[in-house]
């Protein structure tokens, strides 16, 4: 970004990637830490010791995208879906870049609340379009507001994305408040980019919505991307999804044959045992979040009761977005001393559009918590 060469950039990736290693407490994950269900590993392992290594159609296996199209109506309420609807991806990083991809190009408008996720831009930019970046902070929860859309809405807008469950925030959209963004969308026939891989990790008793569900229109300009990653622990597999009307599925299908073509087949056993024994899988989700929510809710004690640190209370995803900007450094600054001076590994909130912001990932253990946020609370009254 800033012009340096690839040759400059390697010795402080390096340098990073060696101090990171030997950091006593990371906070950066952006994966579950615990393991994929045994059952759904025994899945794909039968699928291999049954010869399915070969390819399948571009779209995914035909039960597979059968059984999430079934999914989306029945859980996500949103009418009409059949497997045409749907295309699985290898990860939902891909999904989210194909959404972009077959909608978007040179000359559009992409607008993009921050916080955001570090890639959206980025795929955006892939495509010969660009971002517009609407901050929302802390004293507003994290969201943009209708109002701030329709303001920055131009002739040039062609999409919106939407994250909730957020990364980086945990924030998390109430229906009232997406309803009125959707109808900012739909009065300038905007597409959405509804990113939803987080929509089981809720806590509190939130509940999460699909925007594509609040009616036959919405359903036509969004475009619901998630996977198996976050939810079934299955980073490693690289399995995305994306549901949408059909002639974008039928656009991201045909980009999909000439670049990946399709996600591992073998892989794609695994997820659908996922969806057929679901109630099991919930049941593996649940316990996760178990942990999850004793964890968020130590850390967000522990960083609310630092002098100089103040901490939203996040109720989706795996993340905690404190304000650090009265600590009075750059984040940058403050994430390489934290690293240096008492190994603790934060994500600074500049590479979300969030400057005065870190984040820290509770998808570690207990132990690691405790001892990262002493070593932080340590390293803010030293400052």
């Amino acid at each position: 970004r800033d012009g340096a060469s690839r040759v400059d950039l390697l010795p402080r990736i390096e340098s990073l990637a060696r101090r990171v290693g030997h950091a006593g407490a990371v906070f950066g994950s952006g994966e579950p830490d615990f393991d994929t269900p045994e059952f759904i590993k025994e899945a794909c392992a039968k699928a291999l010791s049954d010869g399915q290594t070969k390819y399948i159609p571009a779209a995914g296996l035909p039960a597979l995208r059968e059984a999430l199209a079934a999914k989306y109506v029945s859980e996500n309420g949103i009418a009409g879906l059949s497997p045409v609807n749907v295309v699985v991806s290898p990860g939902g990083k891909y999904s989210c870049f194909l959404a972009i991809q077959a909608t978007c190009g040179p000359g559009d408008e992409v607008i993009i609340p921050a916080p955001y996720w570090v890639s959206y831009p980025e795929m955006v930019k892939l495509t010969g379009a660009d971002p517009k970046v609407i901050f929302a902070g802390d004293d507003q929860g994290f969201k943009i507001t209708a109002d701030q859309l329709r303001e920055a809405i131009t002739d040039r807008s062609r999409m919106l994305i939407l994250n909730s469950p957020s990364n980086p925030t945990g924030a998390i959209y109430d229906r009232q408040e997406m309803e009125a963004i959707m109808e900012v969308v739909l009065e300038h026939g905007l597409y959405v980019m509804s990113d939803e891989i987080y929509e089981y990790l809720l806590y509190d008793g939130v509940t999460h919505h699909s925007p594509a569900s609040f009616s036959t229109e919405a359903a036509e300009r969004v475009i619901t991307v998630a996977g198996f990653s976050k939810t079934f622990s299955m980073t490693g597999w690289r399995l995305g999804t994306l549901v949408a009307s059909a002639p974008v599925a039928k656009a991201v299908a045909s980009i999909q044959s000439q670049t990946t073509s399709n996600a591992t087949t073998f892989a794609q056993y695994g997820a659908l045992v996922a969806l057929q024994r679901s109630d099991e899988a919930m049941a593996a989700v649940n316990e996760m979040l178990t942990h999850f929510d004793r964890r968020r809710l130590f850390l967000l004690d522990s960083l609310n009761a630092i002098d100089g640190v103040t901490c939203p209370r996040a109720q989706g995803a795996f993340y905690l977005f404190p304000n650090v900007s009265p600590l009075g450094m750059g984040t940058d600054d403050l994430a390489d001393r934290l690293l240096d001076e008492h190994r603790v590994a934060v994500v600074p909130g500049s590479g979300f559009g969030a400057e005065g912001y870190i984040r820290l990932s509770y998808a570690t253990s207990d132990e690691v918590i405790e001892k990262g946020v002493a070593r932080f609370r340590d390293f803010c009254a030293n400052l």
